[in-house]
């Protein structure tokens, strides 16, 4: 459990920093405070970060989840 959740706080960086790079460096508090206001695709401000980064760690834990699966494993 502990490692799924630095998996998923990785990816929760990694995409705010990376889709917000510009805010990040200039103006990082005024952005935090404006995330009430903001949102994409329909989804609201303060959930759209979580929305999204959980929609790409499924996408990163299913081809995980396959090769753990099919993977040997010796006792």
């Amino acid at each position: 459990m502990k490692k799924e959740l630095i998996i998923f706080t990785g990816l929760f960086l990694f995409l705010a920093i990376g889709m917000h790079f510009a805010q990040w460096v200039d103006h990082p508090i005024e952005h935090m405070m404006n995330l009430e206001h903001g949102g994409a695709f329909g989804v609201p401000g303060f959930a759209h970060p979580f929305v999204f980064t959980f929609i790409v760690y499924i996408i990163v834990a299913i081809p995980r989840g396959v090769s753990k699966l099919f993977s040997k494993k010796d006792k």
